[in-house]
Order: structure tokens, then sequence, then C-alpha cells
């Protein structure tokens, strides 16, 4: 217990002044940069093509391969929800990034990670008119 550190106060002292921090920022950037929104929507003027939120891109891009696979992402967040229950070769006293103990949860972690980022790149920037692929849209 001697190379531990109290949490309080010095800890949760960083973390309002973080928060503050961050708020502040968020908050001028939110005065000084307008958001991007388009024109109210229109059934006869409907864009083409019509793309989810930057954070939902991956998943329409993977499901223009074919509908079934949002069962793979429905595994996928299955997966991730029951990670913290599964089995570890060894305890740990410390949180670590990339623990040594398990090296299969660490590369499907980075397989999934790459995978998400590759497919919402292609879909934010290599999709064009009826969602074919093109060089830059």
């Amino acid at each position: 217990m001697k190379e531990y550190v109290k949490s309080s106060p010095q800890f949760f002292r960083l973390i309002k002044i973080s928060t503050v921090v961050v708020v502040a920022v968020i908050s001028l950037l939110a005065i000084l940069i307008t958001a991007p929104l388009q024109e109210p929507a229109d059934l006869a003027k409907v864009p083409n093509p019509v793309k989810s939120a930057w954070f939902l891109l991956w998943i329409q891009e993977l499901v223009s391969y074919s509908k079934y696979l949002i069962y793979a992402v429905a595994l996928t967040a299955a997966f991730f929800f029951i990670l913290p229950w599964f089995p570890s070769a060894s305890t740990t006293e410390k949180a670590r990034w990339f623990a040594t103990g398990q090296p299969a949860v660490n590369v499907i972690t980075i397989i999934v990670f790459i995978a998400i980022t590759a497919l919402t790149i292609i879909a934010m920037f290599f999709r064009g008119a009826n969602w074919s692929l093109v060089v830059f849209s």
C-alpha cells in the first residue's frame, strides 16, 4: 500500500480542473464554429447518397455489402460487452493498456479498431452517388 497515492484530494482536483477546461473549450468552439447543418428535409429533393452520422458510417458501409453483416456488428458489441467477465490468465494489481496476460483480447481489439476506422474512412470519403466507390466524394 506504500506505493499507492491517495486519490483524494489530488486526483479529484485534477479531474475538476480538466472538466472545467474541456467544457470551456467545447463551449468556445460551439460558439465560433457553426454546425454543418443541411436545409430542412424535402422529400422532393433527397440528397444522394444519404450518409449517417460519422460515428455510424462504418455500420452503413458494412451493411452496404450485405444486410446480414449487421449480425457481425451485434456479435462484436456482445463480445466487448462481456469482455470484462472473461477469465484472465493472471490477476493484475494495476490497470494497463494491452496487458501481457491476454494477447488474444489485445489482438482482437486492435483488429476491430482498425476495421472500424477503415470502414469509416471508406464511407466518409470514397462513397459517391448511389453508394458507388469514387476517388474522393
